[in-house]
């Protein structure tokens, strides 16, 4: 459960500078911006994701959907799938434009400035899809990989639909421990398919033959099943205990600090966003009267420093609703991990144990043990 820096600006401040038509550009707030969190693969795709926005600026489609190639498998996110949903739009792929698009509008924050933006990622979408068609696919065994005309597009279960070409298809499903199941479907434009895999298990156990018994039985003097020795009482099956009732308290709990803490990110997120609509009226008033706030006159030096001020309560109400939501990820994996754990006997030595970590690049839940 990580969102690196890029991303967080792009959720605080929710794209307020359009650098192109129809494309969502994350600005710096000023130039001493905090450096990225996260590995190198997450700065690399910042870079990516800066070079494509200048390139479809220029209207240079083909090298701004390699660019944004680069940074959505570095790093996807929403905006990225916006993007390059955008440019497969304007080079006319409708199949990867919808794919993307529908990625972006799944995944699209709530946030004020960002609505702007979902009317044209919808338009554009709906044009997309008007020419390709769309698969459901369900696989009998999560996990399972699914192709699509011999080409991976994930693992079950699917998020979404995937988009094809009008025509046949041939969709397979693929695991290790299960025979392959596969469907040939055909699709027309604008339609949508439903395809329903089921995996049998590999080597299941046979049924037991008619007539045999367990120590025997019929048969050639019980050919091929080993029994008791005989003379000697078969040994009984040591009762099992009985397993422990979860207790539910700590989920509830859980569950209710983390609903807490992503109400508080929501609203830091909002009051940030409201004092950042502020801060723009205020700068472009000062612009309007003539001055500037670089090298200002004494008639707009409190103008500057009120500006200055709500740029600096916008950098603290997206640094607390970031740790806001931090807190309520973190909070909600510990929830679900333990509803989720099985239940045991006893606690022994050794035995995994849970625990919920916080750090600067992140956040997310540590397995302790040994196996």
């Amino acid at each position: 459960m990580m969102m690196n820096c890029r991303t967080l600006r792009v959720l605080f401040t929710a794209a307020t500078l359009i650098a192109a038509p129809g494309i969502a550009a994350a600005q710096p707030a000023a130039p001493q911006d905090a450096p990225i969190f996260g590995a190198d693969a997450a700065n690399r795709a910042d870079a990516a994701y800066r070079r494509a926005l200048r390139l479809y600026s220029d209207k240079k489609y083909v090298e701004a959907e390699a660019e944004l190639q680069s940074a959505w498998e570095l790093n996807p996110t929403f905006d990225v799938a916006y993007n390059l949903g955008n440019t497969k739009y304007q080079l006319k792929k409708h199949k990867e434009a919808a794919q993307y698009l529908s990625f972006a509008l799944r995944n699209w924050p709530l946030m004020k400035a960002a609505a702007k933006l979902k009317t044209t990622a919808e338009q554009r979408y709906s044009e997309s899809r008007a020419q390709v068609g769309a698969l459901v696919v369900t696989a009998g065994v999560p996990g399972a990989e699914v192709l699509v005309d011999g080409h991976v597009v994930g693992k079950a279960p699917l998020e979404g639909e995937v988009f094809v070409d009008p025509g046949e298809h041939r969709v397979e499903a693929r695991h290790l421990d299960y025979e392959q199941a596969s469907q040939t479907v055909s699709v027309a434009k604008g339609g949508t398919a439903e395809v329903k895999l089921a995996m049998a298990l590999v080597n299941a156990a046979p049924q037991a033959s008619a007539g045999a018994t367990p120590y025997g039985g019929a048969g050639a003097a019980g050919a091929g099943v080993v029994g008791p020795v005989a003379g000697s009482p078969a040994m009984p099956a040591e009762p099992q205990p009985l397993p422990e009732k979860k207790n539910w308290v700590p989920v509830i709990a859980l569950g209710a600090a983390s609903a807490v803490g992503l109400g508080v990110g929501i609203g830091m997120t909002v009051a940030g966003s409201n004092v950042l609509d502020d801060v723009h009226a205020q700068r472009q008033s000062i612009r309007n009267a003539g001055g500037q706030c670089t090298k200002p006159s004494a008639s707009f030096v409190d103008d500057c420093a009120e500006l200055s001020s709500a740029g600096e309560r916008v950098d603290t109400l997206g640094h607390v609703a970031g740790a806001a939501y931090v807190a309520s990820g973190v909070l909600a994996a510990a929830a679900l991990t333990y509803a989720l754990w099985p239940r045991g006997e006893t606690r022994t030595a050794g035995q995994p144990r849970v625990v919920a970590t916080a750090h600067p690049t992140g956040a997310g839940v540590v397995v302790l043990g040994a196996w």
